[in-house]
């Protein structure tokens, strides 16, 4: 009789798109979400967690925008084979969700509902460098403020927040546009046909990459790529297309000018009218609360969302430079986005609420600051008792308790403690400022020896044989001052 063959070991290794992240990495992570949380709180956001997993019907549209069905999001259907329910998929975003919960609770919530949600997000998209499937977000929106008072507010706290997480003012810059003045560019240039509106949309979406010249050509004529291919044209006449021009390139050295640009831009079109009186109010509102140009400006060159958002849009820019892995200097670009979006309630309720918020990229943000050296990523160890004597195991269990009841990280050597240095390798290997050794002498005479492991491996890597021998790395003290001298060590540690 053959035997059954044994199943594959399974690999152990990560999918595609996705990473581990372990000690300093969490630590430093969850104090920039505790940072921005306070901030958020201040303000008078309450906290909102929800289900990682939605319905694909309350998800709404999927990102990428594709035809493949539920592209974007990770899916599932419930049910089994004859018996099929309904579409469930990981959340993409942490505002579909909240649109989800303000249509099902709203009876139940204040109006204004202001929240704030972190967590982790998935996309089922291709990853690349530094692109990974599943990140962190970190959100915080007013449902059912019409007034753009709300829009200000929020850009004001993406300022008080980037500052809170160790961004200094001169080293962000928060960017404001507005739909409605770019809705009122398309009705002056007389677009009627959606399709040809959509390819403009599109065009001013690479404002960024083109510039001015490459904007006017890909809505005129056409133009060549880097690589030398070409890529056809909108088709629109040059005067057709200078409104867009004008909007795109009416940033002045001033907000006032700025809008003035603006409103040319528009001409006679209302609705534009309404968006540039929008900017104005907010520009107000924001100088009022003592948050001037330095910190968030005008500026008609942002086009993020366009399709998505109804009003106010603005993004957070780092303007600091950084190294790519070339060496060549270049500037970090954005962490933070977020805008008016009055049209996502709806789906639901049937009822437009208007909405606004902000989404910061936490991933991103701690990038940004490890790229300029202001994030110690050390998440110092525990100190470590050790074992001398395995019959004494509760004396030294007695001696973490205490050490931990003071407020310090501590713990037993719980492997095998036959042999002493690979317990010493151990504490090395945690990163552990200090060890405690009490052998069956010491105890004998209620004592402690305390371990400097810090200063022990800068001695043993410069120091001279003078500099050993003044500068002692362990000490005996009395078992009582345990915790007095663990505490000194540490200071002095921490002054070094």
């Amino acid at each position: 009789m053959a035997k059954d063959k044994k199943a594959p070991r399974p690999k152990a290794e990560t999918p595609k798109g996705f990473r581990d992240y372990f000690g300093a990495e969490v630590t430093t992570r969850s104090q920039m979400l505790s940072q921005i949380a306070q901030t958020y709180h201040r303000y008078g956001f309450d906290a909102l967690e929800t289900s990682a997993v939605e319905t694909v019907e309350a998800l709404g549209k999927f990102l990428p925008d594709v035809e493949r069905p539920n592209a974007g999001v990770f899916a599932w259907q419930e049910g089994d084979e004859g018996d099929k329910g309904d579409w469930l998929a990981l959340r993409y975003d942490l505002t579909a969700p909240l649109a989800r919960v303000y249509a099902q609770h709203r009876n139940d919530l204040p109006t204004p509902y202001r929240r704030y949600a972190m967590g982790p997000v998935w996309r089922n998209e291709k990853p690349g460098p530094g692109r990974f499937r599943q990140f962190y977000q970190c959100d915080a929106d007013t449902v059912g403020a019409a007034t753009v008072a709300a829009d200000a507010e929020i850009c004001a706290m993406l300022a008080d927040t980037l500052e809170s997480v160790g961004i200094p003012r001169g080293d962000y810059l928060i960017r404001v546009n507005n739909r409605k003045v770019l809705n009122g560019v398309l009705e002056t240039m007389g677009l009627q046909d959606d399709d040809q509106r959509d390819a403009v949309l599109r065009t001013i979406d690479k404002f960024d990459k083109v510039g001015a010249d490459g904007v006017r050509e890909l809505l005129c004529e056409g133009r060549k790529d880097a690589s030398g291919a070409f890529i056809d044209g909108v088709g629109l006449g040059a005067a057709q297309a200078k409104p867009v021009l004008d909007f795109l390139t009416s940033r002045a050295d001033d907000s006032n000018s700025t809008l003035a640009n603006l409103a040319a831009a528009v001409g006679g079109s209302a609705i534009g009218a309404e968006g540039v009186d929008e900017l104005r109010q907010m520009s107000d509102f924001l100088i009022a609360g003592g948050y001037g140009e330095d910190r968030i400006i005008i500026d008609p060159s942002v086009v993020r969302g366009l399709g998505y958002y109804t009003g106010p849009v603005f993004e957070a820019e780092l303007t600091f430079e950084i190294l790519d892995e070339k060496g060549r200097k270049r500037q970090f670009g954005s962490v933070a986005g977020g805008g008016r979006y009055d049209d996502l309630v709806k789906r639901f309720t049937g009822q437009s609420v208007p909405a606004t918020g902000v989404s910061i990229g936490v991933d991103r943000l701690l990038a940004a600051l490890r790229a300029k050296g202001r994030i110690q990523e050390t998440d110092q160890g525990p100190i470590v008792v050790t074992v001398m004597d395995r019959d004494r195991l509760a004396d030294y269990q007695a001696m973490a308790s205490e050490l931990r009841a003071a407020g310090l990280r501590a713990e037993v050597y719980l492997g095998n403690p036959k042999n002493f240095g690979n317990q010493m390798k151990y504490a090395d290997r945690r990163g552990s400022p200090l060890a405690i050794i009490q052998g069956s002498d010491e105890a004998a005479r209620d004592v402690v020896q305390i371990k400097d492991l810090i200063a022990g491996a800068e001695v043993a890597q410069s120091a001279s044989l003078e500099e050993w021998q003044s500068r002692p790395t362990q000490v005996e003290v009395p078992r009582a001052d345990l915790i007095a001298q663990v505490r000194s060590m540490l200071a002095a540690q921490g002054a070094q």
